[in-house]
């Protein structure tokens, strides 16, 4: 896998799966686990994305008067409704982010083929997310005011308007949803189940690469099933990783801080010359190898080659030490450039990264980790 894996015949979408700790080694175990992780997300579905109120026959549970215990303006802290709100907040993060994922690619806002029956049933009663934002936003339209004193009143849905996007971005009918939606529910129910952390910005990169994946894998189960999987191979990444955006573990052992630190002392090791250059002109790692830490270099690169370099980062046995390594690699490998430019020109390469080959990148990164 750290080689890089052949798209065909659905091999990369497993071996995330069992590189993530979602499939175990055994293979007999499959199939059982599938089924029982797919039937645990449609719970999770069930709980989580039903607005308070609204009966829900169809589960069994007979209507009832809410109003008697439980109403909008309940200030119990347990209240339906109180969550409800609070849920919208997150929500609505969440949904200006995904809204953006990859806007080069028109993947994220095509309908997916295998929408959500659970959600869109209309016997079933369920809210999509979409509407919940919908009318959650028209509740709060924001006013704006300009430099000239002209007050606009407009509504804070983030539909671009641009006449050449705005085919990409037409509301699907009902019935149908589009893949952003698919990514929207899989981080709202994340947000939900992870309190401590919810939701913070990029995540939306982090599930972006691994939901493509599985969604347009050659294998149709897979693809069938790329929603609950990509859940499950989430939560396992992101219990690697979510200590990158917890702000108050930032300077501890196991917080950023120390990873972006890492990067240039290795850095000091492998090419001191450039590492002296970095810190006269004092640019610190934080002003770069931040975003490329915490967001796994899934900003820097096409998508394609995030993929690829994923490959490589899941593969490695001692879990992103070999992303210290990359970051290392694409600073060596514009050493020269960097050696010359002044502050403003080293801080533009480094926060718009030129070298695409990230073939190039890796072989850099595995030549520095065999030269340990």
């Amino acid at each position: 896998c750290s080689t890089g894996i052949p798209f065909d015949g659905g091999l990369r979408c497993l071996c995330w799966k069992i590189l993530l700790n979602y499939l175990p080694l055994e293979k007999a175990l499959w199939s059982s686990l599938l089924k029982k992780q797919r039937d645990l997300y449609s719970q999770f579905l069930k709980e989580m994305i039903i607005q308070p109120g609204i009966a829900k026959a169809n589960l069994g549970v007979s209507r009832e008067d809410v109003t008697l215990e439980d109403h909008p303006l309940n200030p119990n802290p347990d209240s339906r409704w109180n969550t409800y709100f609070k849920d919208n907040e997150v929500l609505l993060q969440i949904d200006k982010d995904v809204r953006r994922l990859y806007p080069d690619m028109a993947f994220f806002q095509r309908p997916t083929d295998y929408p959500c029956l659970l959600i869109l049933d209309p016997q079933n009663e369920f809210e999509t997310l979409r509407k919940r934002v919908e009318q959650t936003t028209l509740k709060s339209q924001t006013v704006a005011r300009n430099r000239s004193g002209v007050t606009n009143v407009r509504s804070s849905s983030p539909l671009k308007t641009s006449p050449n996007s705005l085919s990409e971005y037409e509301v699907l009918p009902n019935g149908c949803e589009a893949h952003w939606e698919v990514v929207e529910r899989i981080l709202f129910i994340y947000a939900k189940l992870n309190p401590g952390i919810a939701y913070v910005q990029g995540m939306n990169e982090i599930v972006g690469p691994l939901y493509y994946t599985f969604a347009t894998d050659p294998n149709s189960e897979w693809k069938e099933h790329a929603e609950a999987d990509t859940f499950f191979c989430f939560t396992n990444l992101m219990a690697e990783i979510r200590d990158n955006f917890i702000k108050s573990l930032d300077d501890s052992q196991c917080g950023i801080t120390y990873k972006m630190e890492k990067v240039y002392s290795t850095l000091k090791e492998k090419d001191v010359e450039l590492y002296l250059k970095l810190q006269e002109q004092n640019i610190k790692p934080q002003f770069f190898a931040f975003r490329w830490l915490t967001l796994l270099l899934s900003q820097e690169f096409l998508l394609p080659d995030v993929i690829r370099i994923w490959d490589s980062l899941f593969a490695d046995d001692k879990r992103f030490d070999f992303l210290l390594l990359v970051c290392c690699a694409m600073l060596t490998l514009i050493r020269d450039q960097l050696l010359e430019g002044d502050f403003t020109l080293n801080m533009r390469l480094l926060q718009d990264y030129p070298i695409s080959d990230v073939h190039l990148i890796l072989k850099k990164a595995k030549e520095l980790q065999d030269s340990k």
